[in-house]
């Protein structure tokens, strides 16, 4: 790695950890309030479980993680670097698992990504970082307006493919996605693209509406590659704590979700909750973004997120 993107590579760290600040604080200020002079009894190991749920580790992985670490240092004295540096290599491993890049799959030509969130997670900046980033590395893309239910993601998704450079299948808002998605992998197929990504809409307030659109979308890009959508990718807001995890229930149900991307972890990120939908679904957790540039968001490193939310 050039001297350059090391740099870049540290800045972006320290974005991250400060965005994850509003989980860390509590988190690591509460371990030093607890463990400075204690003992790993029966009730420290209450209290950091209860540290863990504060900071959206959620229940079940909160009580495993304290069971994890009292088990080996049960009433010793520990420190506070010593329980963060634990906690960190706890989390790691919960994380290692799902830390996987989104691949294109060679074979298919284009590689049909769906991606789907609700409004609001920053979906549509996704598509278009997603998009700059391929680009650069020398594929050819195109994009999809299926968000026809928002005339500002249609032309947000516009403006990003005048930036890129790609092909953008759009219409009017109120437009059927599905006949939209079927022209956009037409258009990509005659062309050869390596990448088409479909953005969709996300109300939720009408989930079985959301879900016979997704299931048209799929239903009909599948009339010309019986193997499409390839991916289907759920982008997350790590400011909504634990309500991630109601959204991949909900989207999990509507459509078959491949991979998680997660973002806005710059702001007042509650970013614990990505340990526990990691810790719950299991699901490839693709990029993590953590600004409004392509280059915020990267793929997703387990131990660097890990240390981030530990304070190390």
């Amino acid at each position: 790695m050039s001297a350059e993107a090391q740099e870049g590579r540290r800045g972006w760290f320290g974005r991250l950890k400060d965005g994850l600040k509003r989980s860390t604080s509590s988190l690591t200020d509460g371990i030093t309030g607890i463990f400075t002079k204690r003992r790993l009894d029966d009730a420290a190991i209450e209290d950091l479980e209860e540290l863990l749920i504060k900071a959206d580790l959620g229940v079940a992985t909160a009580a495993r993680i304290a069971g994890n670490i009292a088990a080996t240092r049960y009433d010793k004295t520990v420190s506070p670097e010593e329980i963060r540096t634990a906690l960190a290599a706890e989390v790691t491993a919960i994380l290692e698992p799902v830390a996987v890049p989104l691949a294109l799959d060679a074979a298919k030509r284009p590689h049909v990504v769906l991606v789907v969130g609700v409004n609001g997670t920053g979906k549509t900046t996704t598509i278009g970082k997603l998009a700059q980033q391929f680009t650069a590395a020398g594929r050819s893309v195109s994009l999809c307006a299926g968000d026809t239910f928002r005339a500002a993601a249609i032309e947000q998704l516009a403006i990003w493919g005048e930036r890129t450079g790609v092909p953008v299948t759009a219409g009017k808002q109120g437009a059927d996605a599905a006949a939209l998605a079927f022209e956009a992998l037409q258009g990509a197929q005659a062309r050869g693209d390596d990448l088409l990504l479909i953005d969709t809409a996300g109300r939720l307030q009408n989930k079985g509406h959301l879900m016979a659109e997704l299931e048209k979308i799929a239903r009909v890009v599948g009339k010309l590659d019986d193997s499409a959508p390839h991916s289907v990718l759920l982008v997350l807001d790590a400011t909504t704590g634990q309500n991630a995890i109601n959204q991949v229930d909900v989207f999990r149900e509507v459509c078959h979700v491949t991979g998680l991307i997660m973002t806005k972890l710059d702001g007042t990120a509650r970013g614990g909750v990505l340990v526990a939908v990691a810790d719950k679904f299991g699901l490839p957790v693709h990029a993590i973004g953590v600004g409004e540039s392509a280059e915020d968001l990267r793929p997703f490193d387990a131990g660097e997120f890990a240390r981030a939310l530990c304070g190390l």
